[in-house]
């Protein structure tokens, strides 16, 4: 472990083959990390991967009410469903915010270190606020999520816009706390974190609203170096799945659910194929050459180019 500035940042350098951090963060509520969070869990279960979830919103704890309630869905119905090695994380009941942060990175140190070399992948889901463990998730993070609904009331935790002009006013705080957290990484072990901003509820509509947006999130994942991608729209069926603890990826033929698969189903399952593929994680051979050469060029970054002569003598 490093501790550098407000963050304690491991050092995973040194660890050898660990598991591939995904982290789903938005200082915004109602954004749907923890859908999101989820669905990535099942498609790398179903994917035949080894996978460990956190959930360290110690208030709402959504993603664990909705990993206990498909395996409550499981057992109760005597069904075989993947489930991820889960987490969760109490708040820390302690007099001085020091020990409580001590505390807190304990038991955080504690749950990665015991998966991250026994598993593929470790999924964390963070609150909407910004916490000590949201900024310590942030930093360790290879692949960070950050799902936002299409509107500029979201986009104001990236960026500030004019209202006359729509150009880029300023940075916004939870942008900010990217960019540190990945300066921070970098500054520890030399790791290189994949931002990927997630468009949820997005109107199948074309508005001029939405054409403005896109063009200011382009614009800012210019500036702040994120990938933009399509998430899951407004579906009914995404918020019917969590008192079963079921995804669109599950086949509702074989979960004892009522009825059968509807078109909104198979279409919330199409979407979140797309947001999986988007996410370009180390899932098959083409994605871990992809990591391999990310680390190549992380090792290459801190030497100087060798450049021609280009004088004669």
């Amino acid at each position: 472990m490093g501790t550098y500035g407000e963050y304690a940042v491991f050092d995973r350098s040194k660890r050898g083959n660990s598991a591939h951090v995904i982290v789903s963060g938005n200082e915004k509520g109602g954004s749907g990390k923890t859908t999101t969070s989820m669905h990535v869990i099942v498609s790398l279960l179903k994917s035949g991967f080894k996978v460990a979830s956190i959930d360290l919103d110690t208030r709402q704890k959504s993603l664990t009410r909705y990993v206990q309630n498909r395996r409550n869905w499981a057992q109760t119905n005597e069904l075989k469903l993947e489930m991820p090695n889960h987490f969760r994380f109490d708040l820390a009941r302690v007099d001085s915010t020091i020990e409580a942060q001590s505390k807190d990175f304990s038991n955080f140190e504690r749950a990665v270190s015991e998966v991250q070399d026994t598993h593929d992948f470790v999924v964390i889901d963070t609150p909407g606020s910004d916490t000590y463990l949201t900024r310590l998730s942030h930093s360790m993070a290879d692949t960070l999520i950050t799902p936002m609904n299409d509107s500029f009331i979201d986009f104001d935790v990236l960026g500030r816009v004019d209202p006359k002009t729509l150009e880029i006013a300023g940075i916004s705080h939870y942008a900010v706390m990217v960019r540190e957290a990945r300066r921070q990484r970098r500054h520890v072990d030399n790791g290189l974190l994949d931002w990927v901003v997630v468009r949820n509820r997005m109107s199948s509509l074309n508005s001029r609203n939405q054409e403005n947006l896109h063009g200011c999130i382009k614009e800012l994942s210019l500036r702040l170096g994120f990938r933009m991608a399509e998430g899951i729209s407004e579906r009914v069926i995404f918020r019917e799945y969590f008192p079963m603890g079921l995804t669109a990826l599950d086949d509702l033929s074989d979960m004892k659910v009522e009825g059968r698969t509807s078109i909104s189903h198979l279409s919330a399952r199409q979407e979140v194929r797309k947001l999986i593929r988007s996410l370009r994680l180390p899932v098959d051979d083409k994605g871990r050459k992809r990591a391999e050469a990310r680390v190549t060029w992380l090792e290459r970054s801190n030497k100087p180019v060798d450049m021609p002569d280009i004088f004669a003598d």
